[in-house]
This record gives structure tokens, sequence and C-alpha cells, in this order.
């Protein structure tokens, strides 16, 4: 996070991390607690909070969860969860006064799932919005472009804008990291000529594009031949090229070293 001026939206607090499903399997809500701060202290600016399935099947510990974090840190949380009663019962359970006033954030909001914008009658909240997927003629269908990712990012935007009264600041921009060892059809190409044609339209200044880093080298070994750690590597190629571009924001892991490559 050193070299790079960007959003870092903590991404630890979810069972994908075998630590923080240990966590969650004891119901170790210290242990929740502490990664919650380590994350803030390393510079998070928000947390995203995902417990799996168990969300759907045990929403009262999940509430638990959100009690606890904000119990210790004063940051924003972002609810990740696709199910509009779990984020319901999120935003009830979110308590605006202990994030410093800020409002919460739902992620993820997509084209085919605009249900989730009903939830505005419990509380304001920013989004995080799918880019890599589109609404045509009733029918989900992926972003393989950049043409493609920008234009259902501006579509979107100015729906959430003109519909519901977000303010462009409010939305953050998912263009979606594919695994590089799988991207056999130019994907990681398409997200970055998105995030240049996204970063220079005058009519979504102020918008945040993120992207969860760690994705990226999901399935390559740590380290590469010379020792050097691969993955964060890997991450700051990306985000060397994105960054210029308009990325601002990413759900990564805040102790990470993400700074520009020679």
């Amino acid at each position: 996070m050193q070299g790079f001026k960007l959003n870092i939206l903590g991404e630890r607090i979810n069972p994908g991390f075998k630590s923080t499903r240990a966590l969650f399997d004891n119901e170790d809500f210290a242990g929740i607690q502490a990664l919650a701060v380590k994350q803030v202290e390393a510079g998070a600016f928000a947390l995203n909070v995902n417990c799996g399935t168990r969300a759907k099947s045990d929403p009262q510990f999940m509430a638990e969860v959100i009690r606890a974090i904000q119990a210790v840190v004063a940051v924003p949380l972002s609810f990740d969860f696709p199910s509009a009663d779990v984020q319901e019962i999120c935003l009830k359970c979110y308590d605006q006064e202990k994030a410093g006033g800020q409002t919460p954030i739902i992620n993820s909001i997509a084209e085919t799932r605009w249900d989730l914008m009903d939830l505005l009658k419990i509380r304001p909240f920013r989004v995080i919005l799918m880019g890599t997927e589109r609404l045509e003629d009733g029918v989900a269908k992926p972003n393989k472009s950049g043409a493609e990712i920008a234009a259902t990012a501006k579509r979107a935007t100015m729906r959430l804008v003109h519909e519901h009264g977000l303010k462009i600041s409010d939305v953050f921009v998912d263009i979606s990291v594919s695994a590089l060892i799988a991207d056999t059809t130019g994907m990681t190409r398409a997200t970055l000529e998105g995030i240049r044609t996204i970063g220079s339209d005058p009519e979504l200044k102020g918008i945040n594009i993120s992207g969860g880093l760690s994705n990226i080298g999901q399935q390559l070994p740590p380290k590469a031949a010379d020792g050097s750690n691969l993955k964060e590597l890997l991450e700051c190629a990306f985000l060397t090229l994105a960054v210029p571009c308009g990325m601002n924001t990413v759900l990564g892991t805040p102790w990470r070293n993400y700074q520009p490559l020679p």
C-alpha cells in the first residue's frame, strides 16, 4: 500500500481464508475482533464481511459478528452477500454512529440483481457494482470486453444516481480481476481496457474502481523460482498498469506491500 494511493477494503473476514474459517467454526469472536483491528491498523478504510453460507442458515451468528466487529473498530463495513434477506439483517444491525457516521457498503449490486436497491428503505448505503455482467433482453450475460464492462458500469451508475439518489462517489465498480492461470480468453486485458475507459469518462468523474486482487494468483505457487513472492508481484504488476488508468480501490489484504514495479 505504501507505493500507491489506494483505498484498501479489508478482505480477511471471509471463510475462504482457512484461518478465518477456523474463527467462525469455533465462534471465536475475540479472534474475529483481533482480525478486524489488525486490518484497520494496517490501513483498511473499510472491512468486507462475508460469513459464507452460515449467514443464511444462522443469521443470529452473522449479527453477532457484525456487533463484535463494530465494538472494536470505527470504520464502515461492506456486507458481501447476494441475498436481499441477509443484507436486510446486516443493514438493520449496522450501527452507523460506531462507523464515524459513515454509511455501509452493499457488495454487490448488479443489473441482474437490482432488487437489492429496495434495501434503501432501511438506510442509505454505498454500493459495489458488478461491471462483469449485464442484463440484455432480460437475460444475464457475462461481459467479455473492456467496452462491455465500461458500458455496463456507466449505464448502471447513471441509474443509481438518477433513480436512487446515490452520488457517483458512492459507487465502487468491481471490474473483477481474473485468475491469471485460467485466463485463456484475454479477460485481464479486457479488464484493464475497461478501467481505462471508465477512468477517462468525464461523466463518471469521482467514481471508484475496485477489484479483488488476490484472485490473480489463484492456483499458482506462492514463490517464484528466485524465491520472491510470486503472487504479491503479480498483484503489484496488475496495479502498476491499472492505477494510472483510474483504479483506486482494492479488495485485498491491507498489510500486503502494494507498490509499483520498476
